[in-house]
């Protein structure tokens, strides 16, 4: 293990922790039901770490290389439990939203975490064997978007926005990476901001939302009272925190306060400094992400690892974003440490496959099959 992979996994291990101390203190006081309390959150997601990490595990033993000629079977299977969603007694929604299975040892499984990753897997191996072609409109733009508007599309409709923007933005970077030409990323770009834009404008919760994050103080008892709370607890905390556990704003002022808006717990009873070193150990984990990508042995490898480090690396940005106020209310789990069974479950999976990458990039290629082969004559052009 080098020196990078070791970094990676202290930091994940650090915001593991992290995580599990701050859920239990977030959730002592919560009462869903009388069957549900607080302590249950912790279980849960305990269960969830455990799977997380047998997955992490698998996915390190394993050479990265066998996931490209799977890479196609992955993004049909997660299309299809996206479709999922939408059947009766299998689907399960919750404030309006389509997002949710119920599996036999997962329940409330939510299929566009595995959609995260099947694009990125599909995207990497999809760019490597093209890769010559990547500087093409056909081949570099046209086809690919035209293959991930399936899963995007699906997701938007669940409806989940937020999910939508982290993949579009984790595209791009790969496009990018891969070689697709500025010139034809840009207009693509801008017509997927202006339809995402006429969305938001036909959708009056979303508008009231942006609303409230342009004049907070206006929308502090409505749309923004979630932002407007957050902001009251990391004043609070100052720079050393209220002391673990002693926070005021997780006795039913900040309502998320073990999913979206955990980080502002953080900040209210661990204080600034804690806020700084959650940042610092993101950006770490950024760092060490884009040494494995360039360190990478093909091109597969380079960009399977760019797309899993910037997935977590943009997440974590938009969590604290909305946290702190700096972007428009979206609910999306702050990787590693907010309450989430499915999304921990992912980015344990995706740990393992950066250290998979850092493995077995200095062992000889794999022979594997090429999953876009047929037909043959595209590569020979």
């Amino acid at each position: 293990m080098n020196r990078a992979t070791r970094v990676l996994v202290i930091c994940v291990t650090l915001l593991l922790i992290l995580g599990m101390i701050t859920l239990y203190s977030s959730s002592m006081n919560m009462e869903l039901n009388r069957l549900t309390v607080g302590s249950d959150f912790l279980r849960s997601q305990m269960v969830w770490g455990v799977f997380g990490l047998a997955g992490c595990a698998a996915a390190a033993a394993v050479d990265y290389r066998r996931w490209k000629k799977l890479a196609p079977w992955i993004l049909g299977f997660s299309v299809i439990l996206l479709i999922l969603v939408y059947v009766p007694h299998v689907g399960w929604a919750a404030k309006g939203a389509h997002r949710w299975i119920a599996l036999p040892l997962l329940p409330h499984f939510q299929p566009s975490e595995l959609a995260k990753l099947a694009v990125i897997i599909f995207l990497a191996a999809y760019a490597e064997h093209y890769q010559r072609q990547m500087g093409t409109l056909k081949y570099g733009l046209a086809v690919p978007i035209a293959i991930l508007a399936i899963p995007l599309a699906l997701i938007f409709k669940e409806p989940d926005r937020g999910c939508t923007i982290l993949l579009a933005l984790v595209t791009v970077t790969m496009f990018i990476v891969a070689g697709v030409r500025f010139l034809y990323l840009a207009p693509a770009g801008f017509l997927a901001a202006a339809g995402l834009a006429l969305s938001f404008l036909h959708d009056p919760m979303r508008l009231t939302r942006i609303k409230a994050w342009l004049h907070p103080e206006l929308y502090k008892d409505g749309a923004g009272y979630q932002a407007y709370q957050a902001m009251i607890a990391f004043g609070s905390g100052g720079w050393t925190g209220l002391g673990l556990g002693e926070g005021r704003q997780k006795l039913g002022f900040v309502l998320e306060r073990h999913t979206d808006f955990i980080f502002a717990i953080i900040g209210e009873e661990l204080g600034l400094v804690a806020t700084l070193a959650v940042v610092a150990l993101f950006a770490t984990l950024l760092f060490c992400g884009i040494f494995i990508a360039r360190r990478a042995a093909d091109t597969f490898g380079r960009l399977l690892a760019t797309g899993i480090t910037f997935m977590i690396s943009f997440q974590a940005c938009i969590n604290m974003g909305v946290t702190t106020n700096l972007l428009p209310c979206k609910g999306m789990p702050l990787p590693f440490i907010s309450y989430g069974g499915s999304n921990l479950l992912l980015m344990l999976v995706c740990v393992g496959l950066l250290c998979s990458i850092s493995r077995f990039s200095a062992e000889p290629a794999l022979a594997t099959s090429d999953p876009f082969d047929v037909p043959q004559k595209l590569s020979d052009e």
